[in-house]
């Protein structure tokens, strides 16, 4: 019985060769579209040389000019001098900070130094030299790591499994940190010292800090109360767990009676209250580094200098600013002339 082959094996082979020439078609679109943006690249960046080629003089010399005029500038006007001093805030006190540097920011921008004399306490000679407030995180990657450990021991455990490290210090808030800087920027070099305390008491006289901080600090107190009263009856248990073990220790053997002290029952039971004392001592240890940093609403970390440092930044410099601005004017104006020349040609 002789065995018929497929019939549909010369359609399929066609199918095959139609695809695969599609797909060759493909790909040649998709290379000669490369192709061309390249080419269009390649025609910009030699217009752009040429362009550059054309008034390279008028370039060098808007270069020189504005570098010179640039120099001159920077050494006659009046040096600015920046102070910073790091603050930790307490009770959630961190905006009442930004909020307060940001205003006296806003006075200063706009040279209004009897507002700012009197905001700050100082004369208003001394006000007009102040140029500039800003405040900034201070932190690195050790202290956001230790705010998310702190953030987890908050949670319950159910929830502390669906919280992710990466995404807790990808969308981390500057305000969440623990440390911050307050800088000012002045043409006077001693006069943010002057005004650092009133910058505090712009925030520790809020009344609602003030009472945060008398009630935590009442709080710390009486737990510290606790745990002391918790240590003295350890030692007295512990003391009385020796009698006991003494008294034992001195009983004779009686039948098949079995003392504590020959079990070390009552020496397990001893060490069991040496842990908890060492448990209470620790606890006592992190409540006092607690009600150190706890005891102002604000902390100075670091205290603005007697002096500040002068203020150096090329990239505000004139010598830098006014070349690269006559650049970008020459470039804008014969660029200019040269489209409208493009155009008239194309309108004729």
């Amino acid at each position: 019985m002789s065995t018929n082959l497929p019939e549909s094996q010369p359609s399929e082979e066609v199918d095959l060769g139609q695809l695969f020439k599609l797909i060759g078609n493909a790909f040649d679109r998709f290379f000669r579209f490369i192709g061309r943006i390249l080419e269009g690249i390649f025609h910009l960046l030699m217009l752009f040389l040429m362009f550059i080629k054309q008034h390279i003089i008028k370039f060098v010399i808007a270069g020189v000019v504005g570098v010179g005029l640039g120099f001159y500038l920077d050494s006659t006007k009046e040096p600015l001098y920046i102070s910073a001093m790091v603050v930790e805030p307490n009770y959630n006190s961190v905006q009442q900070l930004y909020n307060n540097v940001e205003f006296y920011n806003e006075l200063a921008k706009a040279e209004d130094s009897i507002s700012l004399a009197n905001a700050l306490d100082i004369s208003t000679s001394k006000a007009a030299s102040i140029k500039e407030f800003f405040v900034d995180s201070y932190t690195d990657e050790n202290q956001k790591i230790k705010l998310f450990d702190a953030f987890l021991r908050t949670l319950d455990t159910t929830t502390q499994k669906s919280i992710n490290m990466e995404a807790y210090l990808k969308d981390f808030n500057s305000m969440d940190a623990r440390f911050h800087r307050v800088s000012v920027v002045a043409t006077d070099n001693m006069v943010a010292k002057e005004f650092q305390d009133k910058i505090i008491e712009g925030i520790v006289e809020n009344e609602y800090f003030d009472n945060q901080r008398k009630t935590k600090t009442s709080n710390l107190i009486f737990q510290d109360s606790i745990y002391q009263k918790q240590l003295a009856e350890l030692d007295s248990l512990q003391v009385l767990y020796k009698k006991v073990m003494l008294k034992e220790a001195d009983k004779p053997m009686q039948g098949t009676s079995i003392s504590m002290a020959d079990t070390g029952a009552g020496q397990n039971k001893e060490m069991a209250i040496i842990n908890e004392r060492n448990t209470v001592k620790n606890a006592i240890v992190a409540l006092n580094v607690e009600r150190v940093n706890k005891t102002n609403v604000v902390n100075v970390i670091s205290n603005f200098p007697e002096r500040g440092a002068k203020q150096r930044g090329f990239l505000k410099s004139y010598k830098l600013l006014l070349p690269s601005v006559l650049l970008v004017f020459i470039t804008l104006f014969y660029a200019f002339i040269g489209l409208s020349k493009y155009l008239e040609q194309y309108k004729k």
